[in-house]
Order: structure tokens, then sequence, then C-alpha cells
């Protein structure tokens, strides 16, 4: 396996990347990191101490942020890629909060005592290093036990975190309920962790997509094949690799699982039938925008007043989508103001095709994840 520099300096020579000196720099900084890493804390030396029960020291954390495709999960790709310790972690950060939530259900039955130092022993022992994907905080429960959990994460058990964002530290959880108890995290992440901004002049997502449409009608091979071809473009997957693209089970709480057949990067494929055609409501549509920042959406039919709940729930997914500025991308029967003309509340499906037909401009596509 090569070293970070060196494949970043591969992807500059073949094209794939564009000369931008600060994603050069963030790629410094990250093999820096993977080298103090490596020689240090990583090493059999340090997990010796541990076991001694001498306390084991972060090393200093990485959080990039900028502007939607600017190049920061591909960093974080060649960065855990190609770090050589074995206890590495590279998660989603709403997937992970959602962990650490079910932990600490976990421990409250135990009637113990404070859940949060066990939570944060149990994640340690699995991950010396933490790599997160699009850190944006936009609900209380996160925001109110996260400054003690990266606390004790980073200060207690020694771990360090590497995490993306589409937002600079200050503007986490901007204007959100009790903002003052989530005040020290930005805090513990000023002084714990090299803030890098990645707003180079290339927008790789956008560039990926080319002068590709984001919205395929009528349904048929050619939307459906423009659909998967998005997929491969926005995840740099293999199209001939294609029965082997991951999938995952998106948690919605209350012991309950969405299967998605396609996740990758952020990225979800996900069939009209299983989002609207089953009876779902706003929470699950609002953990699918929180935990992709790009859904595609494929199967989406005319519907007609027999239809009038999968209408609803369709709005109420775009609704959500919408908010949290995901990115959609659908193979539709028509336009949307032609999707739902005549039924309950087709009416009001007037505003749903007006926020359709905004999803699909630039200024739109051009909007970070979770916006305001």
């Amino acid at each position: 396996m090569t070293g970070l520099i060196h494949r970043y300096e591969a992807l500059l020579a073949s094209g794939e990347l564009r000369p931008d000196a600060e994603q050069a720099a963030a790629a410094e900084m990250l093999e820096k990191l993977q080298r103090e890493l490596e020689s240090s804390q990583a090493s059999a030396k340090g997990l010796l101490a541990k076991l001694r029960g001498k306390k084991r020291e972060a090393t200093r954390g990485i959080y990039m942020w900028g502007g939607v495709g600017r190049g920061k999960s591909m960093l974080m790709d060649l960065f855990h890629q190609t770090l050589k310790i074995d206890e590495k972690r590279r998660v989603h950060f709403h997937a992970f909060m959602i962990e650490v939530h079910a932990l600490l259900r976990e421990e409250r039955a135990k009637e113990i005592g404070d859940p949060i130092p066990p939570v944060a022993a149990r994640i340690a022992e699995k991950a010396h290093c933490l790599a997160f994907d699009e850190m944006v905080v936009n609900n209380s429960a996160d925001a109110m036990i996260m400054s003690r959990l990266f606390t004790k994460l980073i200060r207690d058990e020694g771990v360090t975190v590497v995490t993306t964002s589409n937002r600079p530290p200050r503007d986490l959880y901007k204007d959100g309920l009790n903002r003052e108890h989530f005040l020290p995290f930005i805090a513990l992440v000023e002084e714990e962790m090299d803030v890098v901004t990645l707003n180079g002049p290339v927008d790789y997502r956008l560039d990926r997509l080319g002068d590709m449409e984001t919205w395929h009608h009528p349904l048929g091979p050619a939307a459906t094949d423009q659909a998967r071809e998005a997929f491969f473009r926005l995840t740099d997957y293999a199209p001939e690799d294609a029965a082997h693209v991951p999938s995952a089970e998106l948690d919605l709480g209350g012991n309950r699982a969405l299967h998605v057949p396609k996740s990758l990067k952020g990225v979800g494929v996900f069939s009209f039938k299983r989002l609207c055609g089953e009876p779902r409501g706003a929470a699950d549509y609002l953990a699918i925008a929180r935990a992709y920042h790009t859904v595609i959406l494929v199967g989406i039919p005319m519907m007609g007043p027999e239809n009038r709940n999968e209408a609803a729930r369709f709005v109420t997914l775009i609704d959500a989508l919408y908010e949290n500025k995901v990115k959609l991308i659908a193979a539709a029967d028509a336009e949307p103001e032609d999707l739902y003309t005549s039924g309950d509340g087709s009416f009001e499906f007037e505003r749903t095709a007006s926020r359709l037909q905004e999803m699909r401009s630039a200024e739109y596509l051009a909007l970070g994840h979770g916006e305001d």
C-alpha cells in the first residue's frame, strides 16, 4: 500500500484532481498525523503502556471543513486507507451518534451511574483513531452529550479524531436549542484539533456530474441507466463492480431499520415503492435526510386519486430532503408538475413540484448538506 501523499500526487498526475493549495496542505497534514499515529500511540509499546494503566495521550486530530465537493471525503478516503494501524474506524457521523445513543441506553439500564464514561471506554477499545464523514449537528439529543462524550474520548481515552464538515466549528448547531450546552464541544475542537479549510476553486461533486441532469423521465431503461451512472460518478465506484456495491441498514429508531440497497460515501439509492408505498412518517424521512447528502430515488410513478397516501408521503419525503439540502437524483414517469394532478392534496402538491424544480438548479446543488 503506497502512502497518502504518493497516492494524492498520482491523482494529480492522472488529471483526476487539479492543483489546489489548500487541498495539498491538508494532505500534508494528514500524512504527518499518520506518521505520528503509526510511530507512537499505535506502537506495541503504547499498547503495553495502556495495559499497565498508563493514560494514553491522544495525537492532535484534524477538522476539515469547506464547501460541498471540495475533496474532503476523497482526502479522508486516502487517510483511512493508508493509515497503518489496526485500531482505526471510519464512520458517517450520523450513524456513529445513533450507535452512541444505543450504547447509552444499554449503560443506563445497568443503573450504575453516569453512562458516558463506560460508553467512551467501549468505543475507545476498538478505535484509536476515529474518522468521521460529515460532522453536522442538527438535533438537541446529540448536542447535549457531545461535549462530555468527546472530552472523555480525546482527553481520557486518548482517541484521535479526524472529521469532515461543511461548516466551521463555530457554526455547528448554530441557533440550536440550548446551544450553550454545546459550546464546550466547539472549544474542545479548537483546543484539541487542527482546523483546516478546504474551499478550493473546484466543486468535484458537480464536476463529476458534469452536465448530467438530476431528473430523468419517463421511467424506463434510459432513466435507470442515468441514475445508475450518477451513482458511480458521485462515489468513484467502478461500474464493473456494480454487483458488489455495499448496502446498509439505516436505524430508524424504535428497533426499526430501513434496508438501503446501495449506500456509499453519503449516497443512498432507494425505490419509491420502499419509501412512499409503505407506511412511513416524517421521522423516517428525516433519518434519511440526515444520513445521506445525496439520495437517488427510482421508480417515481404518475399518481392519481387512488394514490393519495403515496403522494402525501412523497410530499413529506421531499420536504425533509429539501430542508436538509439533500441532493436528489430521480428516475420518474413525468416532470414534477405532472406527477400528481388530481386527488386529495393535488393543489398542495404544486408546492412540492416547485421545490423539486428548485432542487435541480445549480444554486441548490452547490449548497452543503444540512446548510441553513
